[in-house]
């Protein structure tokens, strides 16, 4: 089932307003050129209880319904968080790189993985650039988040995309061939800052100094109660 999402389409030639399908969302996880920085991820998992997979990069299929731009989702209980990671569209025969968050319950983490990403909508931001716009200068773009406290708002993560595999190699490691029109792929992540931990509210930007712009957005968390 095709989901559709409204985005505005960033290129040199200019802004466009486009209603995007999804037909198809993939997660891609463990994908540091960081190998050191990987394990750190993996064993900051593992303290949660998470098995550390079989193989890297695994690439999780998602519905594609799960794919939101509204400023706030709705999980159950207290044992999620988000992680801000680049995102590819494949749409109107081109790739595109955007931003959005792989909000996913840590609980249902601990025994299953694939059903931990099934648990919780995707955030994402409603702008995307033209990936061939910044491809050349692409190691050099900045991706972050924070989260709110108690003392405020606080950087979460932070890195650059140099850390992780290139949207060609994750691209080819999905589909040889390239993404199918309408896949959306989610790309991969830092380790927290201080470690993973559930928050009301998540922000995420991803910054491109060399032609001065960033992508950003935000969203706040509500917690359903759990009844036993």
């Amino acid at each position: 089932m095709t989901h559709f999402v409204d985005v505005t389409l960033v290129s040199a030639a200019g802004e466009e307003q486009y209603r995007a399908p999804v037909a198809q969302l993939v997660i891609a996880g463990w994908t540091g050129r960081d190998r050191a920085a990987v394990e750190k991820h993996i064993r900051e998992l593992e303290e949660l209880g998470v098995k550390r997979p079989s193989t890297t990069p695994v690439y999780y299929r998602v519905a594609a319904n799960r794919i939101t731009t509204a400023p706030s989702i709705q999980v159950s209980g207290a044992a999620s968080s988000g992680e801000v990671e680049f995102v590819l569209a494949q749409w109107k025969g081109e790739l595109w790189v955007g931003l959005g968050s792989d909000h996913t319950d840590r609980h249902a983490e601990t025994f299953d993985v694939t059903v931990s990403k099934q648990m919780c909508d995707k955030p994402i931001a409603r702008t995307f650039w033209r990936f061939a716009d910044v491809e050349a200068h692409w190691d050099d773009i900045a991706m972050r988040s924070f989260i709110a406290e108690s003392d405020g708002r606080i950087a979460y993560q932070q890195g650059k995309t140099s850390g992780m595999l290139s949207p060609r190699q994750l691209v080819a490691g999905f589909a040889p061939g390239g993404l199918p029109e309408g896949t959306l792929m989610f790309c991969g992540t830092f380790a927290a800052i201080g470690g993973i931990r559930p928050s009301s509210r998540f922000e995420g930007e991803l910054e491109d100094a060399r032609l001065g712009r960033a992508i950003t957005f935000a969203y706040g968390v509500e917690e359903l109660p759990i009844v036993s």
